[in-house]
Parts: structure tokens; C-alpha cells; sequence
């Protein structure tokens, strides 16, 4: 037998990621919310019979509404034929799972239902007769477990037994009301004859009722693979039906309300006839219980807000000692460097930029934002795994509801934490593209990891007045009270972007509350490790090495007896000034943009008049330089606020234009923030000023 082509479908958090890589050996990331997979994945499965190239479909509701992944699954399952299908099924909440299998059956007669968790639902006093449920739906089903790996060789043989039946006839499981049958009956006899591929795969009745309630794109697409000859009268087919259902009462939203409904009821009869569970198992009982503890308006957000700060305070507790040991190990290499440079014969004018200003940038860049990455994307994977953070997006839906946003925007809030390059790529997850714009524009707000250098800096020299863990954890109350103000000015900001540039009601959204699961540690470290530390700090170092020999000649090149990064300086003076701050301060941010994380040595050398990137020798020592160099708490705290809301980092702006494949709204992502934080800190300054601060 050749190479088969598999299609793999699901709802979101059904485990369907899990069972890809289960059965192709990948490690794609599988995240405890829903809708994580919003993209196609592919790999390879090695068969008993032949090698399989499985397509991972994004996670999907129903293959007839409009959202984008929704509607990749269905294109993929219409116009590329498949030889066959797993539709992934969750045993713990079947009927709500099965609306998508019994479309799915239509789309592609050679289907396998994969009923995932048989573990979790035997946990929960749960049973599952997938034998009658196969009997019943007249196509194979298998229960696995996929996180155990059991069940998959069974999985693998059904697969490709169903494949050899090409030619099976589809089962048509889902009766529709009279009018809908006799019009997609007309519509799918007029597509067989004007599109012989799709008559060839036997999803023309599936084609004719998408016809029918999808929207004019998917119309479109099929007309384009229509016979030239037979377009026109597909075309008029169509619209004749449309016409006649409307005459009847079926309006768009009436009809697709009706499909949806349909199969729904099958499904629940179905379900009421192979599932046989308890009253209510002590494990729901005891899911229900935390549920309404972090879900409940009382206490819902201040729960959500201590388990931010405990992530703080071990962040920042625990990144202190690495990050020191790697910046003195690292420094340590700068010398051998420089003989390697000599024995190779480089001159001077080569090695002291690329030693003093690439070598430098980086490794100051890498000790900084390595070890706080390092204890808080674990963290964040560990809060993902378990399932807490569909409860953080609950809990802020309302917030954001009344902002005319998405509640899943504070999923991709937290990600910001991490990283802004991550949280915008996260905003992946919201269907309608104008929440997700708002998303994506919004998102560097909120503080990221490169940011919290100097903000724990700022912190412990001006805010903070004790020492040990009682400083720590003032200090993660500060940064948490910090992160209260991110959050409010995000939602402003999202509000006034609907209400301008993006305007629009909020979209209506499923978001599944999953069981709360034990986290698999080791997968949590590989994880976190490798999809977001690594990346993120590849960018990072990507950037920051051409950025040191950009600082290094900037503070090297003189005009006359100045140096060129002072004049600059003294140039930005009156904006500073305005902003509470002064040249030298915002000369470090504009040339810290390819890395927040250079921001307070750019200052440190600019003070000092460095020709290269210093370091200083503890937090008071670094305090009396700043307060001889006029600083005060008022300039403290414009310099915070300035952290948080000013320009986002070239990775993330790069990241915002590979998103939105626009400069307008790339312009915008950087505007955003640059002008909430400007208008922040000139009224600070105004009342500092008029308080004589």
C-alpha cells in the first residue's frame, strides 16, 4: 500500500495534539485551553501496512460556521481528498464532541471516531461502550489514552482498514428538516455533475449543505474547482435553493442554527445509549467545588491575582543567583576572548567593538533575561498544563466584554508576561480578526521579561526599603500592583480602539472550563525550554549583538571633544525633561529598542561617559550614581511607568508585522504603547512638580 494521506479533527482540548504526537513521535506544544492548535501540522506515522502523512487539523466546533480555524478544517476535509479520517472524540464529555464527528462523517465516509481520555472517564465512575457506540454510527471507533499511549496500535489498524474501503458508502446519521434535505439534494446532484473531485471523494452532500449555510468564499472556492461548463448552472442551483429556503422561513442564521441543533439531538441520543456514568463522581464533586471557589466574582480575581504575585516572587527570588553566576562566568570569557582575537591577528579597531560591544551587549543580555525566563515560562507552562488559565480568561470576559474585546485576550496577556513576541503570536487564539487585531495591538502593555530588570531595579533602590524575603515579597507587590495598572490601561486602550479604529461588538466565543489535570512535569520543562525560552532568547541575542556595535561606536565617535552618545543625549534633554525624566534616560530607551534588557547599562555608561557597556557593583552603588546624576523618586517613577509603556522591542514589532502583514497597523502596535506611556509620565512630572518633588 502507498503513503496514506490521514486527516486528524477534533474539538479543541479533546487531547488532539496529544494524539498527534503519540502517534507521529513530534513534540507540537499541547496546551491545557481551548484552541490551542490554530494552525495544520504535519507528520509521519509509520503503519503496520503503509507510512501515513497525518495533517493535524485545528481544533473546531462545527465545520459549517465561520471562524477561521473552523473553516481551514472544513476546506481541508472538502477539496483535499483524504483516505481517511480521526475524528478525535473527549470520552469525558462525549455528546458535546459528537456534533463534530456526525459532520465530520459526511465530509469524508472513511472515518475513524477516536474517543480520547478512557482513563480519565474510568476515573470518574465513567463508561463508555465504544463497541454499541460503533454498532450505532456504522463507522469504527477506539478508545484511547493517548497521554499513556494506550490504544494506538488499535487506533492504527482501524485507520487503515478504513482506508482499503475507499468506496464505502458515507452513513448518513443526521436527518435534517424536509425543506434543508430537498435543497441540499439539489445542490448536491448539480455539484457531482460540475465538480468531479469532490464527486470522486464522496463529499458531495457534505459540499452541498456547506453551500448552503457557509459564506460566499467557500462558494467561491467551489466554483473555481467546477467544471467550466457546469459553473454556471452550480451557481444558479445554489442561489434557486437559497431562495426557496428563505421562502420557507430558513434564513442564514435560522438554517445554520437548524444543522447545528440537529446534530446536537443525535448526539445526545447517541450518548444517552453508550455512556453510563454515576450520579456524580467525589472527582466532579471536588472539580465543582474549586471551580466555584475560582470563578466566583468574590474571589475569583483576587485568587488569580496571589497565584500572579507567587509567580513573581519566585521569579524573582530565584533568578538573582543564576543571573549573577552567569554574568561574572561570562565576563570571565571577555579576556580569553581577546587573546583568541590577538592570536588570530585581528586589530585592535576589529576586536575592541566586537569584544567590548557585541560580546558584551550579548552576554549582558543573556545573563539578565535567561534566568527569570528560565523559572517563569515553566511556571506559566505548569498554570497552562493544570488548566488554570481558561479561569483567568472567565474571570476578565466581563471585563473585557464591556471593552468590546475578547475574553481570550488575557490569555494572551499572560503570555506577554514571558514574552510580548509570544503573547502576539498567542493571539492566534481569537477567532474574529478584530479582536484579535486588538489583541495583537494591545499586547506590549503588559510588561515582559526583558522590562523587569529595571523595573526590580527601580524597585529595590527607590521603593523598596527592606531587605531578605520581606524585600522580595514587598517587591512582588510592587510589580504586581504595576502589572493591576497594565491591565487597566490595556483595557482602556482596547476600548478606545473599538470605539475608533477597530470598531465593532464584542464576538460571541465558546471557552471550555477543562478538568483540572496533573501537569507531566518532564513535558512541562522540554516545553518550556525549548519552544519558549530558547526561541525567545535566540531572538533576543538575534538582535542585541548588532545593537552592542551600534552602542559601542555611539559612544566611541567623537565631534570635536564630545562624545556622539552625549550630544544625542543632550539633544533629547527637553523631551526627557517634559517627561519627567532626561536625555540621557531616553536616549537608552530609543537605543534599547532591539532589547528592553540594555536599557540600564546604555544609562550607566552614558552617566559615566563609558566607551563601553558597564556594569554596576551592586544596587547602592547604582542608587548614589543615579541620584548624583539628579535623580529623584519622581524620576524613579516616570522611569517605571516609562518601562512599562513605551515602544515594544524590535522582536515584538517584528512579530506584530508578521501577524498583521501590515505597517499600518505595525505603526499602530508601536504608537499604542508609546503614547500611553508618554501622557502617563508628563502628568506624573506635572504633579511632581507642582508637589515640589
Amino acid at each position: 500500500m502507498s503513503a496514506l494521506r490521514v486527516a486528524l479533527c477534533g474539538n479543541p482540548n479533546v487531547g488532539k495534539s496529544t494524539v498527534f504526537n503519540a502517534l507521529t513521535g513530534l513534540r507540537q506544544h499541547t496546551g491545557n485551553w481551548a484552541g490551542k492548535t490554530v494552525d495544520t501540522a504535519r507528520g509521519q506515522v509509520r503503519g503496520a501496512e503503509a507510512d501515513w502523512t497525518l495533517t493535524d487539523l485545528p481544533g473546531a466546533y462545527s465545520l459549517l460556521s465561520g471562524s477561521p480555524e473552523e473553516m481551514v478544517a472544513s476546506d481541508c476535509l472538502t477539496f483535499e481528498a483524504q483516505d481517511a479520517m480521526i475524528v478525535v472524540c473527549d470520552a469525558t464529555c462525549l455528546e458535546r464532541n459528537l456534533n463534530l464527528a456526525l459532520q465530520a462523517a459526511e465530509a469524508c465516509p472513511r472515518m475513524v471516531l477516536c474517543v480520547n481520555m478512557m482513563d480519565e472517564a474510568r476515573t470518574r465512575g465513567m463508561e463508555v461502550d465504544t463497541a454499541l457506540l460503533e454498532q450505532l454510527l456504522g463507522l469504527p471507533a477506539v478508545g484511547v489514552s493517548a497521554r499513556n499511549r494506550q490504544g494506538l496500535k488499535e487506533l492504527k489498524r482501524r485507520v487503515e482498514e478504513a482506508a482499503r474501503g475507499r468506496n464505502a458508502a458515507s452513513p448518513f446519521l443526521i436527518r435534517y428538516p424536509e425543506e434543508i434535505e430537498q435543497a441540499r439534494n439539489a445542490i448536491e446532484a448539480q455539484i457531482k455533475k460540475a465538480v468531479p473531485a469532490i464527486a470522486a471523494a464522496g463529499t458531495a452532500r457534505f459540499a452541498a449543505l456547506r453551500a448552503l449555510a457557509g459564506d460566499d468564499g467557500f462558494l467561491s472556492h467551489l466554483l473555481s474547482e467546477s467544471l467550466e461548463a457546469e459553473r454556471d448552472a452550480l451557481r444558479q442551483a445554489v442561489q434557486v435553493q437559497k431562495n426557496a429556503l428563505e421562502r420557507a422561513g430558513f434564513f442564514k442564521e435560522r438554517l445554520v442554527g437548524a444543522v447545528i441543533s440537529e446534530g446536537y439531538r443525535a448526539a445526545g441520543e447517541l450518548c444517552r445509549r453508550v455512556v453510563r456514568r454515576p450520579a456524580q463522581s467525589a472527582a466532579d464533586r471536588r472539580q465543582l467545588r474549586i471551580d466555584r471557589l475560582l470563578a466566583s466574582r468574590r474571589f475569583g480575581i483576587p485568587l488569580m491575582l496571589a497565584l500572579l504575585g507567587l509567580v513573581l516572587y519566585l521569579t524573582l527570588s530565584g533568578a538573582n543567583v543564576p543571573s549573577a553566576w552567569l554574568s561574572e562566568t561570562l565576563g570571565a570569557l571577555e579576556p580569553k576572548l581577546a587573546v583568541f582575537l590577538s592570536w588570530l591577528g585581528a586589530p585592535a579597531w576589529l576586536s575592541e567593538p566586537l569584544i567590548s560591544g557585541v560580546y558584551r551587549v550579548t552576554s549582558w543580555v543573556i545573563s539578565v533575561m535567561l534566568p527569570p525566563m528560565a523559572i517563569f515560562f515553566p511556571l506559566f507552562t505548569l498554570l497552562e498544563d493544570l488548566g488554570f488559565l481558561p479561569r483567568v480568561a472567565f474571570n476578565l470576559d466581563r471585563c473585557f466584554q464591556r471593552c468590546h474585546a475578547c475574553g481570550k485576550q488575557a490569555l494572551c496577556m499572560c503570555m506577554g508576561l514571558g514574552c510580548n513576541a509570544v503573547g502576539v503570536m498567542g493571539c492566534r487564539i481569537i477567532q474574529s480578526p478584530r479582536e484579535r487585531l486588538i489583541a495583537i495591538l494591545t499586547n506590549a502593555l503588559m510588561p515582559c521579561n526583558g522590562r523587569f530588570p529595571t523595573l526590580i531595579a527601580l524597585t529595590s533602590m527607590f521603593f523598596v526599603l527592606v531587605q531578605g524575603p520581606a524585600g522580595s515579597l514587598a517587591g512582588a507587590a510592587i510589580l504586581l500592583l504595576l502589572i493591576v495598572l497594565c491591565v487597566g490601561v490595556t483595557l482602556g486602550c482596547s476600548r478606545l480602539l473599538s470605539a475608533t479604529l477597530l470598531r465593532g461588538v464584542p464576538s460571541a466565543f465558546a471557552l471550555e472550563l477543562p478538568p483540572f489535570r496533573r501537569p507531566k512535569v518532564g513535558q512541562v520543562l522540554i516545553r518550556s525550554v525549548l519552544d519558549r525560552t530558547l526561541f525567545v532568547l535566540g531572538r533576543a541575542v538575534t538582535v542585541a549583538a548588532p545593537a552592542g556595535l551600534v552602542i559601542w561606536l555611539l559612544a566611541n565617535l567623537r565631534v570635536g571633544d564630545a562624545q556622539v552618545l552625549r550630544l544625542l543625549a543632550e539633544a533629547l534633554e527637553p523631551a526627557g525633561r517634559f517627561l519627567g525624566m532626561d536625555g540621557v534616560i531616553l536616549l537608552a530607551f530609543i537605543l534599547g529598542f532591539p532589547a528592553n534588557e540594555i536599557v540600564l547599562p546604555i544609562m550607566l555608561m552614558t552617566y559615566l561617559c563609558q566607551g563601553t557597556l558597564v556594569e554596576t557593583q551592586g544596587l547602592d552603588s547604582l542608587r548614589a550614581l543615579l541620584v548624583a546624576n539628579g535623580w529623584t523618586l519622581k524620576t524613579a517613577v516616570c522611569v517605571a511607568l516609562f518601562s512599562l509603556f513605551h515602544w515594544p522591542c524590535s522582536t515584538t514589532t517584528l512579530t506584530v508585522y508578521k501577524e498583521t502583514r501590515s505597517l499600518k497597523w505595525t505603526a499602530v502596535a508601536v504608537l499604542l504603547p508609546t503614547l500611553a506611556g508618554a501622557v502617563l509620565c508628563a502628568l506624573t512630572a506635572g504633579i511632581g512638580n507642582m508637589l515640589g518633588i
